[in-house]
């Protein structure tokens, strides 16, 4: 996918989980934001996938770990949610791996346990440029 379209898919995102976040607010399960954030996202015509298995490859064999991945947006960014007291460096680097194994680039942590949903977003890169 080409960058510009990426950047305007992530862009949107953004604005939905903050949609969501004005609506909702701190304190529900994680599932009601997934749920909710899907929503949003029917709403402007965002094409995902939600709650997407992905298998890991291992010396050529295709093993079914049982991952699952929160939400795909365009079959491009990753979208990991959490409704938590704080972001731990784990939930960075299963994002990070996640990306990795699916040979994407951009992903994005979400935690709407927050007051303030700018400080519960964390972009995460695999390989791409953060020249933005």
């Amino acid at each position: 996918m080409k960058r510009q379209k990426l950047e305007k898919i992530a862009r949107e995102i953004v604005d939905a989980a903050l949609e969501v976040h004005r609506e909702l607010g701190p304190g529900p399960l994680e599932n009601a934001y997934e749920m909710a954030l899907c929503h949003e996202l029917s709403l402007r015509g965002i094409v995902f996938e939600r709650q997407k298995p992905m298998s890991v490859n291992y010396k050529g064999v295709s093993l079914d770990c049982g991952y699952r991945i929160d939400v795909v947006v365009g079959d491009e960014i990753f979208l990991e949610l959490k409704s938590c007291d704080q972001l731990a460096p784990i939930h960075e680097a299963q994002v990070l791996n996640y990306l990795k194994l699916g040979s994407k680039q951009l992903g994005f942590l979400i935690n709407f346990n927050v007051r303030l949903l700018k400080h519960g977003i964390k972009r995460i890169v695999n390989g791409l440029e953060e020249d933005l």
